[in-house]
């Protein structure tokens, strides 16, 4: 059964509509931040997956508009890269960007050397590295599209992708607060008070700082929003068809989200423009939720059983490097004291999973150890969009060697 256009749309928003419905039900979705449109979309994805083994029958969706949504995402991820809060984050945020540079690199290290051990092809190995536990469903669905449409498609990778994606938010979400607390015993941190947490939850919310804007969304902000995501679109494609003739190569969306930052950062300083960054970010988190939702729910589980155990393992491996880094490393380089803990196990968070996973474990500390403003600061920023344009840029030197 194929879809078109309009019946993927719709069936996407059908999917959004059961993942809300479902997180809203049931605790453990929202105490591990799964998106809504991965619990919906798996959801329909495992529906498929019976469907498949009892009539033998698959269905498929029109890919245009996924493929449409994935470049809307990553081009806000660019729009919403202003430069100028580097400088304002200080010595501690490029500190910390270094960090998460190196885990990167690690983390690739690590998955490729255990793919070739394991005698998949390498590019798994990066799929169950930075690609999924770094980038993101986002950056899954991405990649994958790249390896499935090379001259060797790489089948399977969007299926591992996403459950790899998903295998990293739920990690991500249960190390990092035991990892806190380790470190917070070992140098004697007292908790507070169960009248200070009361105090605390009844007189403030902590919770990622808000962009401030001075433009409230309307018909302009969007409208103006939806020109430089087009500008996006069209000439990172562009730049993607140029960009086929050279031996080093970056994917559509990585253009898109190039094209972006310039933008962010040429037009506001040349000609005065008003970005309006809370249009960018509904229009990209819209992109994104369609996206998610119609990559998983065409997954085709029954395609990747046979490496479940491979990349299951890799995995497990990933996540107990992520541990032994932010003990040793993240807490280290960051100071060793109250805001390096909290920033370690925020580490935790968006190096498996997300910046949602992050800002999870650290107001998990804080509510019972006292506020961290530094970590408030430096990991929204981090994991917001600079970690995006990293994880892009060592991706691309990795598969170079591939």
């Amino acid at each position: 059964m194929d879809f078109g256009i309009y019946e993927t749309l719709m069936l996407a928003c059908f999917v959004l509509l059961l993942g809300h419905f479902v997180v809203q039900k049931v605790n453990f979705f929202q105490k591990f931040n799964i998106p809504e449109p991965v619990v919906g979309g798996f959801i329909v994805a495992i529906f498929s997956w019976i469907a498949y083994s009892v009539t033998g029958k698959e269905f498929t969706i029109d890919e245009n508009i996924q493929q449409g949504m994935m470049f809307i995402f990553f081009s806000s991820i660019g729009l919403n890269a202003d430069f100028r809060t580097l400088i304002k984050g200080g010595k501690g945020l490029i500190i910390f960007l270094v960090i998460a540079a190196v885990f990167i690199i690690c983390q690739n290290f690590l998955g490729v050397t255990l793919a070739y051990l394991l005698e998949l092809d390498p590019r798994f190995g990066l799929i169950a590295g930075s690609i999924t536990l770094t980038g993101g469903h986002g950056t899954a669905g991405g990649w994958a599209d790249t390896f499935m449409a090379s001259a060797n498609p790489l089948i399977g990778a969007k299926d591992i992708g996403m459950a790899c994606a998903t295998f990293g938010l739920i990690l991500g979400g249960t190390i990092g607060g035991p990892l806190a607390y380790k470190l917070l015993r070992k140098n004697n941190f007292k908790e507070l008070s169960p009248e200070q947490i009361q105090q605390n939850d009844e007189t403030h919310e902590i919770s990622v700082p808000s962009v401030v804007t001075d433009k409230k969304v309307n018909y302009k902000s969007i409208m103006l929003t939806i020109t430089f995501l087009s500008i996006c679109l069209v000439v990172g494609q562009y730049l993607a068809e140029w960009n086929t003739q050279y031996a080093f190569k970056l994917p559509t969306f990585v253009w898109c989200l190039f094209i972006g930052v310039v933008i962010r950062n040429v037009l506001p300083h040349l000609f005065k423009v008003k970005m309006h960054d809370e249009s960018i970010e509904i229009l990209g988190n819209a992109g994104l939720s369609i996206f998610l939702a119609c990559a998983l729910m065409s997954l085709k589980i029954w395609t990747v059983t046979d490496l479940a155990l491979p990349i299951l393992l890799i995995l497990l491996i990933q996540v107990t490097m992520m541990l032994f880094f932010a003990y040793f490393i993240t807490y280290r380089a960051m100071g060793k004291d109250y805001d390096a803990i909290v920033l370690s196990a925020g580490h935790c968070g968006f190096g498996l999973g997300a910046t949602a996973t992050a800002v999870a474990n650290i107001q998990a500390v804080t509510s019972r150890f006292g506020p961290s403003p530094k970590a408030f600061l430096i990991i929204p920023m981090v994991g917001a969009f600079f970690i995006d344009i990293l994880n892009a840029l060592i991706l691309n030197v990795f598969i170079t060697f591939l």
